[in-house]
């Protein structure tokens, strides 16, 4: 993971000072977005909040002076530049809101809301303040993914037609929170299946979503939308203004003889390109160009991408940005969302 990120520290800027991060919440995601943005060299650990004391003093260790602060209101009371959210889902909105209302900068874990609601609110909150804001919407950042949609950005597929999308995972949360539908917001697609909504529609560039069916299922049997159980498995159709269609498909503790299968595929009419995770892991992809009965490979790893989202908002900001337009596209991922779960 290192790796990935030490040829961002020649752009970090040795004219300035570097912003002062606070990191809310410690966790297996949350140091690991710290370690990677400080091995960029980007900005500065100033301060760290987390209730579990084994999850700080490890996350000490990556940045030694670090002060330690007492939850959101600590961190805010620390002139700080901008702050990484690392705790529950039903958390990130409020949160967001409240570090941008005092002109902190966000990076956030996802989803940025539990409905599109919530996601409006904190883009809201970012226009007002003129604050960057970002989410850790991580898969964008594989190399394969990159290499994919730079062919269909430049019509090297021709008109793409159909998109099929796979996240299923062998496993479930480990966290009791994720069960609970008023705290996580929904169960395998709000953990799984946003990445998958949003590869589909940023490489695409973001097209109209006319229609939206899909099926929600627990322990091998359907759901009702207006349950408080959550789903472990779910499938999605996704009708797009010219006519195109995305299908997605995601689980928990799905028996897949794998630790899980990851997989976008996006078909046109001039070749076919597309991303799958090797061997069941989690973090090694390969991506081909497919034509007819030919596959060219694209991308193949090692390729650590981990922290590039946190390490992309981190220069961002160094730089100077401020709110970003494009943070809209947040709302429009999460209404697609909403329409999954018919809320």
């Amino acid at each position: 993971m290192l790796d990935t990120v030490r040829s961002a520290q020649a752009e970090a800027p040795t004219h300035q000072r570097r912003p002062r991060i606070g990191f809310l919440g410690a966790g297996w995601i949350g140091a690991h977005r710290m370690e990677a943005m400080l091995a960029a060299g980007q900005v500065e650990a100033a301060a760290i909040a987390d209730p579990a004391p084994d999850r700080l003093n490890a996350a000490a260790t990556l940045a030694p002076g670090a002060a330690r602060a007492d939850g959101l209101e600590g961190l805010l009371a620390l002139d700080l530049d901008g702050i990484v959210i690392a705790t529950p889902s039903a958390m990130h909105a409020e949160q967001a809101i409240m570090a941008l209302e005092r002109g902190v900068a966000v990076f956030c874990q996802k989803p940025l809301g539990r409905t599109a609601a919530e996601a409006a609110g904190v883009v809201d909150a970012a226009r007002s303040a003129d604050r960057l804001l970002g989410v850790d919407l991580s898969y964008r950042h594989t190399e394969a993914m990159r290499r994919i949609r730079e062919l269909i950005q430049t019509g090297a597929l021709g008109q793409v037609f159909a998109c099929d999308l796979v996240f299923h995972n062998a496993y479930g949360p480990d966290k009791p929170w994720f069960y609970d539908r008023k705290l996580s917001g929904g169960g395998c697609v709000m953990d799984l299946g946003v990445h998958l909504a949003d590869l589909a529609l940023w490489a695409l560039d973001f097209p109209e979503v006319r229609k939206v069916s899909s099926t929600l299922m627990a322990g091998g049997a359907p759901l009702s939308h207006d349950t408080d159980q959550v789903e472990d498995y779910a499938t999605a159709a996704l009708e797009l203004e010219n006519g195109a269609s995305i299908r997605l498909a995601c689980s928990w503790r799905l028996n897949a003889g794998c630790e899980a299968q990851i997989s976008a595929s996006f078909y046109g009419t001039q070749g076919g390109a597309e991303m799958r995770n090797v061997g069941g892991s989690f973090y090694d992809f390969t991506a081909n160009l497919n034509r007819g009965t030919t596959a060219d490979i694209l991308a193949e790893g090692p390729d650590p991408w981990g922290g590039r989202a946190a390490v992309e908002w981190a220069r961002r900001l160094a730089a100077g940005q401020r709110f970003d337009p494009e943070s809209q596209r947040l709302v429009q991922l999460s209404q697609v969302l909403d329409r999954i779960y018919e809320r």
